[in-house]
């Protein structure tokens, strides 16, 4: 919890845009003490970590990293946003796990849409969305192929070279994608920084229904990628 305290304090000042400086002068300290917080080099009291929250007007669930939202609400399956099916009905026979990750992963989806149209970026479109394609190809194709059952006249890549075909695809789109956002094709300029305005209280104010479910994957996904268990 100390790593996740010290890094959303340094978050939490920076998307105010003040320096640390005037962030120490308001909270009553020194700029070195505060420092040594965002660095993780002294630990503060409980007492502090309530002022910081009332400060930035956040949780202090939020600020020790126990939720994704500033608010500190615990996410729950019925607070998401309702998404299309591809069944009959919203919510998954046996479990409300696959409902729940569904809407995170789509009402996040909606928001990068949202943001790729006020972009009007075409080429970061086609290489967003052909990223996309691929991840949601590469699971499906594992999918299909762990039963002996279904038939692979369905694909035209053979079983032999898909995977490393799709992992050299997604490479290449990666590459394609970070040269569209830097502007490095010759031709165009970098995207509008404007446009990836993307800080938790911007995309709190501007999409305050789909905000929580991507907070939420942002989480999920780093503690993924940390070695953390997934919750139940």
């Amino acid at each position: 919890m100390a790593i996740e305290f010290n890094r959303i304090l340094t978050l939490l000042r920076k998307e105010r845009g003040i320096t640390q400086k005037q962030a120490a002068q308001d909270l009553g300290i020194s700029q070195a003490q505060l420092s040594h917080y965002e660095k993780g080099i002294r630990e503060c009291s409980l007492a502090f970590v309530v002022q910081v929250a009332d400060y930035y007007g956040v949780s202090c669930d939020y600020l020790l990293g126990r939720s994704a939202e500033r608010s500190g609400q615990t996410i729950r399956v019925e607070d998401l946003p309702e998404t299309g099916s591809a069944t009959s009905g919203s919510v998954y026979r046996g479990s409300v796990l696959p409902t729940m990750y569904k809407k995170l992963i789509e009402n996040s989806l909606d928001i990068l849409y949202d943001k790729l149209q006020e972009s009007g970026d075409k080429q970061l479109v086609t290489a967003i969305s052909r990223y996309l394609m691929l991840a949601v190809y590469k699971v499906f194709r594992q999918m299909h192929d762990a039963s002996p059952r279904n038939v692979t006249g369905m694909f035209r890549v053979g079983a032999a070279r898909w995977q490393a075909s799709a992992d050299a695809a997604m490479r290449l789109t990666e590459a394609d994608l970070a040269a569209t956002l830097k502007g490095e094709d010759g031709n165009r300029d970098s995207v509008d920084p404007a446009t990836l305005a993307l800080t938790t209280e911007r995309l709190t104010h501007d999409y305050p229904r789909h905000a929580t479910s991507l907070l939420n994957l942002v989480k999920n996904a780093e503690e993924s990628m940390r070695g953390m268990q997934w919750p139940d």
